[in-house]
């Protein structure tokens, strides 16, 4: 069987994915990766599908293989440029469940991609008078400017040198 025909019979058999998890900031609930997942893998252990969601090349992709033929369904979304390895995992995450519940065609409402749209805005980049004033200034200026500014990789250097951050 095509991996088209079992994707079609695990949307068939797939139902209603329970919204188990609530976000305080947006008042709002949704189903998270965990609760996705646990609902939708012996769906796919029993269609022979395996479900893949490596990250490659700057890109979270989601992978549903043909055990039998080794055809697959492919869906990657690009991370954005996020300095903050914490918003990285959050991006991360959403993804993986918007590709996943997209790919499937399931109804979701937004959750914690909102805070992942405010990530993705730029900071403001560090100007050469904010460097200078960095580099006469205090560790605590460094780290401040850092935490808030897009910084480019020879002014980087230049704060490291200074002040060892």
């Amino acid at each position: 069987m095509s991996i088209t025909k079992k994707l079609f019979a695990v949307q068939q058999e797939i139902g209603k994915i329970s919204k188990d998890s609530k976000n305080p900031f947006y008042n709002s609930k949704y189903f998270d990766i965990n609760s996705l997942i646990e609902q939708t893998i012996p769906l796919f252990k029993k269609h022979d599908i395996l479900l893949l969601q490596p990250i490659k090349n700057g890109e979270v992709h989601t992978i549903l293989r043909c055990i039998d033929t080794n055809e697959e369904e492919v869906s990657s979304i690009p991370l954005p440029e996020i300095p903050d390895p914490q918003k990285v995992g959050s991006a991360i995450t959403y993804f993986r469940r918007y590709n996943l519940a997209s790919m499937l065609g399931l109804q979701a409402a937004d959750d914690d991609g909102n805070a992942t749209v405010g990530a993705a805005k730029a900071r403001p980049m560090l100007t050469n008078d904010g460097l200078a004033y960095i580099l006469k200034g205090t560790k605590e200026d460094a780290q401040k400017a850092i935490a808030t500014r897009t910084i480019k990789p020879e002014h980087r250097k230049l704060i490291k040198d200074k002040h060892g951050i």
